[in-house]
């Protein structure tokens, strides 16, 4: 059972900018340092929402390093995505992640190749021992074809000491009430924009959010508000963001995100890596309406 202090609150999981099909540095760096501006806790580059998978090796531990330069000096803190189908190479992005001075990792279940709940125990308790740093899991099952069960994440939680929290992603509040059932100090982080605010009802410990790329501020305010007890306002902002939380996923995350991004002039460019495509006009107009309703702050 992990003794680390757990990094928790409000945080995004953020996107990746490109220019000419290649990483735009300059606009990363702007980004993280609104998320900080605007009360966000962590920052997570390079998971799905980052578009992990088509960034080369290189381009990965870039950004990591561009989100620990930003925050350092902050409050801000960075959990690392150190995830993939290969266990040797989420231990080298972990290893990499604690060697420039990342707070902690976040580690996607391997995709693909559907391990038994036996083989992602081996292959988290491998990832967690090359490195100090505290480990996020992170469980989403409509990505990755293979669930982790909560018996299984409370075994690696009880068992590797630098395994404190799992990202739940599989939109049932049910599996959040069974992880905190069997392990009520698991931090549990919401990976689903939709139900931040039940999950942190229920007692979940924060959350890794696609909306605060375009609404920091505002995701900020629902999970601090949980934090300090105000559940009325909390509520109400969640409600208000409904419209936005559900627009964003209208294609494949991080489609919508990064278009709304471009719209809002947070982003020059909108790009994205081969297979993922532009949108549809139809999700940009949706985009387009739908953004009227909010005060996009720079």
């Amino acid at each position: 059972m992990s003794q680390l202090k757990p990094l928790t609150g409000a945080m995004t999981a953020l996107i990746t900018p490109f220019k000419n099909g290649k990483l735009d540095s300059n606009t990363y760096e702007n980004l993280i340092k609104r998320q900080i501006k605007n009360g966000i806790d962590c920052v997570v580059p390079v998971g799905t929402t980052g578009e992990s998978a088509t960034l080369t090796m290189s381009e990965h531990k870039e950004c990591i390093e561009i989100a620990v330069s930003v925050c350092k000096g902050t409050e801000a803190k960075v959990i690392a995505g150190a995830g993939g189908n290969a266990t040797a190479e989420a231990m080298e992005l972990a290893i990499h992640a604690q060697n420039v001075g990342a707070d902690a990792i976040l580690s996607v279940t391997p995709y693909y190749n559907k391990p038994t709940q036996e083989g992602l125990y081996q292959h988290y308790k491998a990832v967690a021992n090359s490195i100090e740093i505290p480990v996020m899991l992170y469980n989403v099952p409509g990505r990755t074809a293979v669930d982790m069960s909560a018996d299984t994440c409370v075994r690696l939680f009880n068992d590797i000491p630098n395994i404190y929290s799992v990202k739940e992603a599989t939109g049932s509040l049910q599996r959040t009430i069974e992880l905190l059932t069997k392990a009520p100090e698991f931090a549990v982080i919401s990976g689903d924009d939709a139900i931040d605010f039940p999950m942190m009802a229920q007692g979940a410990s924060g959350c890794i959010s696609v909306t605060a790329n375009l609404l920091p501020n505002l995701k900020a305010k629902v999970i601090h508000s949980v934090q300090n007890g105000d559940f009325d306002i909390a509520r109400k902002v969640n409600n208000m963001m409904y419209p936005i939380n559900n627009a964003l996923f209208c294609e494949a995350n991080p489609i919508p995100i990064k278009a709304a991004m471009y719209i809002a002039g947070l982003i020059d460019t909108l790009e994205y890596r081969l297979p993922l495509t532009p949108p549809s006009k139809d999700t940009m107009k949706l985009l387009e309406e739908v953004m009227k309703k909010y005060d996009i702050v720079k």
